[in-house]
């Protein structure tokens, strides 16, 4: 498991972000509609503010303000994509078929 990250801007912990490496984290996720529409703007926002920041020369540092805009936009995207339901996998959704027939041949 990777270790839990925090974004925190003037001193408040704005949100707790989804570990970077989760177990199942390779897993399809089910994105709904809205997450789906949110995941694309806060993509584009990354994209836009960290094309920006290479095209000014600008150096990495912790307490950059845009730098920590960056990570709060990232961890945001990370909680909104990791809070989507996984799909299950072909295993799973056979074993379940498997268990329905079985509970349904069951006399009561």
């Amino acid at each position: 498991m990777g270790a839990s990250t925090r974004v925190e801007v003037y001193g408040e912990s704005l949100v707790q972000a989804a570990p970077a490496v989760q177990a199942g984290s390779n897993r399809l996720r089910r994105i709904d509609f809205t997450a789906g529409r949110a995941l694309e703007i806060l993509g584009h926002a990354i994209e836009y503010l960290t094309d920006e920041y290479v095209h000014r020369g600008g150096s990495l540092r912790a307490n950059d303000g845009e730098v920590q805009a960056i990570q709060l936009l990232m961890a945001l995207n990370r909680k909104i994509y990791y809070e989507c339901p996984e799909v299950p996998t072909i295993a799973e959704r056979l074993m379940s078929f498997l268990r329905s027939l079985v509970g349904a041949a069951k006399p009561d």
